[in-house]
């Protein structure tokens, strides 16, 4: 205890008790800072032990010449050199970067206009619509590989069908065609996408204020410019959304490829997760395909960091 004077007298008091409540509201807000990360520690434990450290592994082999069973020895930047030099690892690069366009540039794109269209007419069959447009992205990617090879086929439906209509020919070996090989197998991955990127443009629909329609309509405004300056701009987080999962669905693809082509005829349809595939199981490189690894995260991080930028609110 303290004496503190007071109109000439001494009063007795507690000089310490403001510091003992700062240092105690203090401590309560500590507690309840770190009450959240206790939470989610368990989940970071997990994603640390299965992801981030073998990560980290693989970036360390990639300084290595290994072929997974004898002794390694010291590459440096040799492996990373290779994957930007040699065509074949520089091909499967540049083909993720065109199933950008099929996994997400026009999946959005037809996502937008599907919703648009859902959204502006009150369909009876709405529950029925979703289902159908939504159904392939729930199909094994496996099974979608499988059953359009055969659909792709010389004697398969899509050509017969070409037949059918008198356009014999356009008929062709898809899949051994190396000028059609490529879009042939994007085209697969825009059935895939697209009714993901439908539903959750269609729920972002749902989120924008109805009175912003009234308003365009009764200054005149169409569908197109209320689509143009309304829709799209109110769907920003979810064409982030859209574009961040579909995006990380082309670059690191490997399902479709390998069940439907292998990365032939030749290379022409050759993706990084193939590549690593094959490098590792089958040329014994594991230095080189944890270095293509690598390359490949990097890029895919980047490319997140300007699809965040560009989509995020103003």
């Amino acid at each position: 205890m303290a004496d503190v004077l007071v109109g000439g007298g001494r009063v007795a008091g507690d000089a310490t008790r403001p510091v003992r409540a700062a240092k105690s509201s203090s401590s309560r807000a500590g507690r309840n800072r770190l009450g959240p990360l206790l939470y989610v520690l368990p989940a970071f434990l997990f994603y640390g032990a299965f992801v981030i450290a073998p990560w980290v592994h693989s970036v360390w082999l990639s300084f290595w010449n290994w072929n997974g069973v004898g002794v390694a020895t010291w590459a440096g930047f040799d492996n990373y050199a290779a994957v930007f030099s040699e065509p074949a690892l520089r091909s499967a690069l540049l083909h993720a970067f065109v199933f950008i366009l099929f996994y997400t540039v026009i999946p959005v794109g037809l996502g937008l206009v599907l919703a648009a269209l859902v959204a502006s007419v009150p369909w009876r069959a709405m529950p029925l619509i979703r289902t159908v447009i939504f159904l392939p992205q729930v199909l094994p990617l496996v099974a979608v590989g499988v059953v359009w090879k055969w659909i792709y086929s010389e004697d398969g439906p899509l050509n017969q069908l070409l037949r059918a209509v008198g356009l014999g020919d356009f008929t062709r070996a898809w899949l051994g065609d190396f000028s059609w090989a490529l879009p042939t197998v994007g085209l697969i991955g825009t059935w895939v996408s697209t009714g993901l990127c439908f539903l959750l443009l269609l729920s972002g629909i749902g989120k924008i204020d109805p009175s912003l329609y009234e308003a365009a309509s009764l200054d005149g405004a169409g569908r197109l410019r209320q689509f143009r300056h309304i829709t799209v701009p109110g769907l920003r987080k979810e064409i982030g959304v859209a574009c961040t999962v579909t995006v990380i669905a082309a670059l690191a693809g490997f399902d479709v490829v390998y069940v439907m082509t292998g990365g032939g005829p030749g290379y022409s349809t050759m993706v990084p997760g193939v590549q690593v595939y094959q490098l590792v199981f089958t040329a014994g490189r594991v230095g080189t395909a944890c270095a293509l690894a690598t390359v490949l995260s990097v890029l895919t991080c980047a490319v997140m960091y300007v699809l965040n930028r560009l989509t995020r609110e103003r």
